[in-house]
């Protein structure tokens, strides 16, 4: 997780709210392109093949938190 850079925690973040490529783009003012990019650079450092692989490994790296159920 260290290597990630800010942007790329930022996506991971993004993808474990369970947005997708379009809609990470449009969060976050960028092009699916880069996004795209980003997610494979996030893929690559991370060693995984998946989004569900790199969302388990930010849950358990406490990159990510479970959110409050609403009441």
């Amino acid at each position: 997780m260290a290597d990630l850079t800010a942007r790329e925690s930022e996506v991971l973040r993004l993808m474990a709210r369970g947005l997708f490529n379009p809609e990470i783009a449009g969060e976050l003012f960028l092009g699916e392109a880069t996004v795209k990019t980003h997610v494979n650079r996030i893929f690559a450092k991370l060693r995984v093949r998946d989004r569900v692989q790199a969302v388990v490994l930010a849950y358990e790296a406490g990159v990510v938190r479970p959110r409050e159920p609403h009441h």
